[in-house]
């Protein structure tokens, strides 16, 4: 007689911390995040909660540790949405550029889904977790003198995701996505464009006098974010007349409109071609910023920047202008042997000097104030600035301010009424 074959049915039923781990698990296009150092960190603590409560607790404390660190410790859901918004990846990216509703529909299904399972993820306390543990018992003593975190909220565009993803479209269309999110400055250095922490906060307001060249250079900018025909820009003149705050002012006046901005130092113009790689592709526009820019002679240097400027293969992408700042209009400095040579090759080095800043579409000269005009601009940042003195005795004071140090800008200016609070 053959025996009937038994089975038993078990049901396995996950705790919440299971649930939040097998759904992170399974993330798709914001796979990402967990990459980043929160998110990573709290994904390495449930995965802690099921191996030994050695490294369960050694990852609780690294977890706690890093949301203090960036003070997140009382809002641990700004902290993954911050992750969110700052994703890079195929939504995002499409989001940025205006196409996100050309994607097919199961991406942007798991979009969503992705968005939702990081946000309900932070629902996940610190007595849930512990709670999970298969070893609680044997770590009983210690659990009472554990800290806690907060989930607190999430920014605002996240608010209503299960509803609509209208209002993360609309941040990526106005902040672009990745680091260009996050930061809206950067500087090429070590072979990659590295964001710039603290930027410069001029702005337009703060820069008072030469409105002329100033609005040269921000309709050329308008220009471009509107794709219209504009220049590559130089900017020279004398020292401390406000050539690179405009190119900073410019550019925060322009950033909600899609407008970054990459400093370049004149002695790494050689990577133009590798900086133009990386930000050929991006969905947003950027000002390529040279400051103090000169040349002690035609070197390498001066040659790539020739090439960029005259359409070269490393030519500048569209989505990217040139924006150089620099004391001198020839760029390059005559030496004395120049001099000294016959007059068809002096002629030759002194055309093919002029010929790099000849390449500048627009050329906006800041030259040093005259006394009215440089009285003018302290009036104007006195008044800014909440000053209450006779204008008489405050006049007579930038003028000997600026004697002490050899002559009049906007700089001297604003150094003045400066010392007037300390």
């Amino acid at each position: 007689m053959k025996s009937k074959n038994k089975f038993t049915v078990v049901i396995i039923m996950m705790n919440n911390t299971e649930k939040v781990l097998m759904s992170l698990s399974s993330l798709s296009i914001y796979k990402g995040v967990l990459g980043r150092s929160v998110p990573k960190a709290f994904y390495r603590l449930l995965k802690a909660s099921k191996e030994n409560p050695e490294s369960f607790l050694q990852s609780y404390g690294e977890f706690f540790a890093l949301l203090s660190e960036r003070g997140y410790s009382d809002t641990f859901a700004k902290s993954m949405g911050e992750a969110i918004m700052f994703d890079e990846n195929c939504f995002t990216r499409a989001a940025t550029s205006g196409s996100a509703e050309n994607l097919p529909e199961n991406v942007l299904f798991a979009a969503k889904r992705d968005c939702i399972s990081l946000m309900e993820s932070t629902a996940l306390t610190p007595e849930d977790i512990i709670n999970s543990c298969a070893f609680k018992s044997e770590i009983e003593d210690i659990i009472p003198t554990l800290p806690k975190w907060e989930q607190g909220s999430f920014p605002k565009e996240l608010e209503h995701i299960k509803e609509s993803m209208d209002e993360l479209l609309n941040f990526h269309r106005e902040n672009g996505c990745g680091m260009f999110a996050r930061y809206k400055a950067f500087i090429w250095r070590t072979g990659g464009i590295r964001p710039v922490m603290y930027p410069d906060v001029v702005t337009l307001e703060n820069l008072k006098g030469y409105e002329i060249q100033r609005n040269a250079v921000i309709e050329n900018t308008k220009a471009f974010l509107q794709g219209k025909t504009c220049n590559n820009c130089l900017l020279y003149g004398d020292k401390g007349t406000g050539k690179s705050s405009t190119v900073k002012a410019v550019v925060n006046s322009m950033r909600k409109q899609g407008l970054r901005i990459v400093e370049i130092p004149k002695e790494r113009l050689m990577d133009f071609p590798l900086l133009v790689d990386a930000i050929a592709a991006v969905p947003l526009k950027f000002i390529i910023f040279i400051d103090d820019l000169s040349f002690n002679k035609q070197d390498e240097s001066y040659a790539s920047l020739k090439a960029v400027l005259e359409g070269g293969l490393a030519a500048t992408p569209k989505n990217a202008l040139i924006y150089a700042t620099s004391n001198r209009r020839h760029i390059v400095k005559e030496s004395v042997s120049d001099r000294d040579t016959d007059d068809l090759n002096r002629r030759d080095n002194m055309e093919e000097s002029l010929s790099l800043s000849d390449r500048f579409g627009l050329s906006v000269c800041f030259s040093s104030p005259s006394k009215d005009n440089f009285l003018k601009i302290v009036r104007a940042l006195a008044a800014q600035n909440g000053v209450d003195m006779d204008v008489t005795e405050l006049e007579k004071g930038a003028e000997r301010f600026a004697l002490e140090r050899g002559g009049r800008s906007p700089r001297c200016a604003k150094q003045y009424i400066e010392s007037l609070f300390v």
